[in-house]
């Protein structure tokens, strides 16, 4: 089975205090103890970024680890990744992951591991790099779309409540088709795709949405069923 879970925005970098979402991920494994292992390219290996997984996850009932592509743990990513149940991507400049991915060759790994059954995650640029386009401010200021690893159909915008420029921005491009239809998340909302199917939309905070965004003659915002986790 093939799982994936896509964080619009929450969990332990964004809201420590709130453990729902990072304790789904750690859930959908199905073993007691699965081995997790943090990803923080997109933040150019941020020693605080990674201090802070440490911080949640060595509280959980895991195995900790993490890949930096600056400090290099080992030559085998391949055999190295493969061995764990869940890969957790982080933050941070979409572009600068997805060109460091593909010098490594972790686009392939990463797409072996998926097929196998390893749990993808992650948030924000973690959240978008595996849909086929996403929205990001990684060229600056302006949001701009940007080309994907295409793992999920479809394109994803994050942040959706919590950047003023992300709802107006997202629906913009996708009436003037210069991204193609998706679906959009608020901070704290998770998208669970089974089998490359939506099969759970899950969130950590009560009032948090997920939202399909297409055009039929006109933009339309749809907004879709979404669970909170703490009721």
């Amino acid at each position: 089975m093939k799982q994936l879970i896509a964080l619009g925005g929450g969990g332990f970098s964004m809201e420590p205090e709130n453990p729902f979402l990072d304790r789904y991920i750690l859930q959908q494994t199905g073993k007691p103890t699965p081995k997790i292992c943090f990803i923080p390219t997109a933040s150019g290996d941020a020693d605080n970024y990674i201090a802070r997984f440490y911080q949640f996850f060595e509280k959980e009932e895991c195995v900790p680890s993490h890949l930096s592509l600056f400090n290099p743990p080992t030559r085998n990513f391949e055999a190295f990744l493969l061995d764990k149940d869940i890969i957790y991507v982080g933050g941070g400049n979409t572009r600068n992951l997805l060109i460091l991915w593909r010098e490594w060759g972790l686009d392939v790994i990463l797409k072996k591991a998926y097929d196998k059954g390893v749990l993808l995650a992650g948030i924000s640029a973690g959240s978008i790099c595996w849909f086929q386009e996403g929205v990001t401010d990684s060229f600056g200021d302006v949001l701009e779309p940007i080309q994907c690893l295409g793992f999920i159909e479809g394109s994803n915008c994050p942040h959706y409540d919590g950047e003023v420029k992300r709802r107006p921005s997202y629906k913009e491009m996708v009436a003037n088709k210069n991204i193609i239809p998706g679906i959009a998340t608020d901070d704290g909302v998770a998208l669970h795709y089974v089998n490359n199917k939506l099969e759970h939309i899950v969130s950590s905070r009560p009032s948090a949405k997920a939202y399909k965004v297409y055009f039929e003659k006109e933009l339309l915002e749809e907004e879709l069923p979404t669970k909170y986790l703490g009721s």
